[in-house]
């Protein structure tokens, strides 16, 4: 741990060994930089997630905060990446890159929730950025690679049919996993209209949430995280 980065271990019944990510700065600006790696050794289980919704605030110098995280799985090993929302302000500029590698034998399940302005609080988006990459490797070789980038006026973007169709809330959801396929019907009949679900490949299942805010959102990631968890979220997800 260093800087503003601190990692909680709460005590659970839980097998899984349980770590709680919190940015004691209390958000992300312009000119800040995060680091986060993390292992997952031979034959553990663990999982990672935050104290609280991530803030990307207005950067004023214009320079991005960024945001770099890096995920090992080794064989056997199984890794829940559910991290809370990271929710856009007015002005802000985040660059975030998500990178995971995965030993053959390994197990993941991988969440990104975005909130693009607080609709309860009247927040719009006219002016802010946004350049988001996940990628996953297996044993070396690329699995899955996702990007977004949006920048300026991201509502009058959001509202087009063909991004967002007037969505102010998204989720990135990736299960990579013996089961994959087979628990690709039970999570489209979990997800209400706006969400996708596409089995890549026969251990590789994607999907995304599109919703009006956080609140609907959360009313249909969570019981989709849930089921693929076979397991409650952590308590932190609940306050």
């Amino acid at each position: 741990m260093s800087g503003s980065s601190r990692a909680l271990f709460p005590r659970n019944r839980d097998a899984a060994l349980e770590a709680v990510l919190l940015n004691t700065s209390g958000g992300i600006t312009g000119g800040d930089h995060f680091d986060i790696n993390a292992t997952a050794l031979p034959h553990s289980h663990l999982t990672l997630t935050t104290q609280a919704a991530e803030r990307a605030y207005r950067a004023l110098s214009g320079t991005p905060g960024i945001l770099d995280t890096t995920l090992t799985v080794s064989d056997h090993a199984a890794l829940d990446w559910v991290p809370q929302e990271t929710i856009l302000f007015e002005g802000s500029s985040l660059r975030r890159r998500l990178r995971v590698d995965m030993a053959t034998t390994a197990r993941l399940l991988l969440v990104e929730p975005m909130i693009f302005g607080r609709t309860a609080m009247g927040e719009t988006l006219h002016d802010a950025r946004l350049n988001d990459r996940i990628e996953i490797r297996r044993a070396g070789r690329l699995l899955f690679a996702d990007a977004i980038a949006l920048e300026g006026d991201m509502q009058a973007q959001l509202d087009r049919s063909a991004i967002a169709g007037g969505a102010r809330a998204m989720a990135s959801l990736i299960l990579v996993a013996p089961e994959a396929e087979a628990a690709r019907d039970t999570l489209r009949a979990l997800l209400p209209h706006g969400c996708g679900v596409s089995l890549i490949g026969p251990d590789l299942l994607f999907a995304r949430l599109l919703a009006e805010d956080g609140h609907m959102l959360r009313k249909a990631l969570i019981p989709a995280l849930e089921t693929l968890r076979a397991r409650p979220l952590p308590r932190t997800w609940m306050l």
